[in-house]
């Protein structure tokens, strides 16, 4: 089992070290997380929304996080901030996705797992659910959490995380963990339902960026970016008209925005299928990188993904309650 070192993995991150033949994800040392002295609830800052809220959900009433990047932040191109070095500086454990999503932060985190732990979520996922596709050289897909099955694997990582550091209350993060994992099967399950409603002919999911190649193979729908994984790409002409082309023949009447990406792709998609003769409609906002607004059902984890299978169900011809699994969408 890989355990987290977070400096190797953060140098690894730099040099590029994360590819299918002769390495894991997480690089495996002998080194120790640093000893902190734990007050409660333990501060605790997290990169993005998603890992924040599995802190939250494991955590509960033993931790107090502060999220860094906000709803609507692309984790791919954000620099720390003064602000958010602080945020970190006045926090006792740091927790960040990994698998490269935060490789602009990359600095900031090793210099910080000298003094404090720092530990990865996804650690623990076996390397045979990660995708690595070709046009990544050699590193691993790190949009895991569209894929909510492959996402409850890193709930163990965030309670063993916790009960390494607080070994008096691992009980409890292991109840948490069990019960969280619980509402992630519904979640996974309610995903599998939804999308295998939506008509064979129109399970084809054209979004902004590739953050979405998780949620096609798990739910079974062809998703089409028009950027590549990272939104530091540009989408070319010579996409864009290829995408176009099978709007077109696939008749394919719906496209989808995303919160923390520019819509400018998507409007060229759609002025250039309408120049064809070929009218197509937005079906709806989706979160890929970042989750909805602080203190909303879309704001957490569960909230996302049901706004993302519901949203792209009823778009693409598909049956699913307006209001979503629990009836608590917003949007």
């Amino acid at each position: 089992m890989r355990r987290l070192l977070a400096f190797t993995l953060l140098l690894s991150l730099l040099v590029g070290c994360q590819s299918k033949e002769g390495t894991s994800p997480d690089s495996t040392t002998d080194q120790k997380q640093p000893e902190i002295e734990l007050k409660y609830p333990i501060p605790v800052a997290a990169t993005v929304g998603m890992v924040a809220d599995l802190v939250k959900n494991v955590g509960r009433e033993y931790v107090n996080v502060t999220q860094i990047m906000g709803s609507g932040v692309d984790p791919h191109m954000h620099k720390a901030s003064r602000d958010d070095v602080q945020t970190i500086m006045n926090a006792d454990l740091v927790f960040y996705s990994g698998l490269m999503l935060e490789g602009k932060m990359a600095d900031t985190l090793i210099k910080v797992s000298r003094n404090k732990p720092v530990f990865a979520v996804t650690e623990l996922i076996d390397e045979k659910t990660l995708l690595e596709p070709e046009d990544f050289n050699g590193h691993y897909d790190p949009h895991v959490w569209m894929d909510v099955a492959a996402w409850s694997q890193c709930v163990d990582a965030v309670k063993d995380a916790l009960s390494q550091v607080d070994p008096k209350h691992a009980d409890v993060y292991q109840k948490n963990a069990a019960e969280y994992k619980k509402e992630l099967e519904q979640l996974h399950q309610y995903g599998l339902k939804t999308m295998q409603s939506i008509p064979e002919a129109s399970r084809t999911l054209i979004t902004s960026h590739d953050a979405f190649n998780y949620f096609g193979r798990a739910y079974g729908l062809d998703v089409q970016g028009v950027q590549g994984i990272s939104t530091e790409s540009e989408a070319g002409l010579k996409r864009i008209n290829q995408l176009v082309d099978m709007l077109v023949k696939k008749n394919i009447k719906a496209v989808f925005v995303e919160s923390s990406v520019s819509k400018k792709n998507i409007t060229a998609l759609i002025d250039g299928a309408k120049a064809q003769g070929h009218d197509i409609i937005i079906g709806g906002e989706l979160f890929s990188d970042a989750m909805g607004e602080a203190g909303t059902y879309e704001g957490t984890y569960t909230g996302m993904l049901d706004h993302n299978f519901t949203t792209v169900a009823r778009a693409l011809g598909g049956t699913a309650p307006e209001k979503g699994m629990q009836g608590k969408l917003t949007r």
